[in-house]
């Protein structure tokens, strides 16, 4: 039986400037700045390996100092980096500014693409999102392998919308409904939604994208919470409360802690397509709250360093 997860998309390092107050490698005008391994789809295929579930992830990184700082860290976390991901000319950077709040800004450094099939099993479930969802021209050969992996996965996507490399927003938007239609599980932030649509409340979008095809969409509210629609109706769960260092790769995590349940439930592959479209309001709402508890650990450390499973029994 199948049972490993593909995740493609970029990796990079982030370039965090932050306060004083936090331990970093280096300071300047009053700003710490270090650098860690970043990216959103990287982050989910991190985090999905930390809870011990068995990961391929497609990206595209250098051969670099950085590209092996990567490449270190994807392996440390048990996660296998499919081949030929390391065959760009540089590894990509993310320059994150966090205001006082821990809330991160973003400048970017990245080209993406992928050539080939990925020598990868099929997979059970198939997860994108972020910049290697609307970039080009990587992005084309994204949606291509989703096509083909959906005979067999249930397909995630997180639009984790990127303003500062978007040049054509309605080219972006057209992409980003493409493949909500596609895929099984949909992740977004209210932030995500106000720039996609700032016409219709989070919820009123959640619930037109949930009519597209996906079986369920779930929409994250920072302190007020998450809901998500399914075909039985829409749920909500308050946010678990924590004191929040700061919000990177929360969302990620969040996505984590999605795809981790609906695994541990038997709801993900092709053949289990039918049960996850008919997913009960009781047990989206324990998805829901499984996801919350997996971002809520992420906030309380620095960066986004999200947790293992026996941190999760823990917390």
């Amino acid at each position: 039986m199948i049972d490993r997860a593909l995740v493609i998309g970029e990796a990079l390092i982030d370039i965090v400037e932050r306060g004083h107050e936090r331990e970093s490698s280096s300071a300047r005008d009053g700003v710490t700045v270090s650098e860690h391994v970043g990216g959103s789809p990287l982050n989910v295929a991190i985090g999905l390996g930390r809870l011990g579930r068995d990961i391929d992830f497609l990206t595209h990184i250098g051969r670099d100092e950085r590209g092996k700082l990567i490449a270190e860290y994807v392996e440390a976390s048990g996660v296998q980096l499919v081949s030929g991901s390391q065959d760009a000319a540089q590894t990509p950077t993310a320059l994150a500014r966090l205001d006082a709040s821990g809330a991160a800004t973003y400048e970017f450094d990245i080209e993406w693409r992928l050539s080939g099939t990925p020598e990868v099993a099929p997979p059970l479930v198939a997860h994108t999102g972020s910049i290697a969802a609307f970039l080009d021209p990587g992005c084309l050969a994204t949606a291509a392998l989703l096509d083909a992996y959906r005979t067999s996965a249930t397909i995630t996507y997180d639009p984790n919308v990127r303003p500062a490399l978007i040049a054509d927003r309605s080219q972006a938007i057209a992409r980003i409904d493409r493949l909500i239609e596609k895929a099984d599980v949909v992740k977004a932030s209210d932030e995500d939604l106000r720039w996609i649509d700032p016409s219709r409340t989070p919820e009123q979008l959640a619930t037109a994208w949930q009519a597209l095809g996906p079986a369920v969409v779930a929409v994250t509210m920072g302190e007020r919470g998450a809901i998500a629609t399914c075909a039985a109706g829409t749920v909500a769960v308050e946010a678990t409360k924590v004191d929040v260092v700061d919000t990177v790769g929360a969302g990620d995590a969040f996505m984590t802690g999605l795809i981790d349940a609906l695994w541990t439930l038997g709801l993900l592959g092709a053949d289990r397509r039918a049960a996850l479209a008919g997913i009960g309001t009781d047990t989206l709402e324990g998805v829901l709250r499984a996801a919350s508890r997996v971002s809520a650990l992420t906030v309380a450390r620095a960066g986004a360093d999200l947790p293992d499973r026996a941190a999760l029994e823990r917390g």
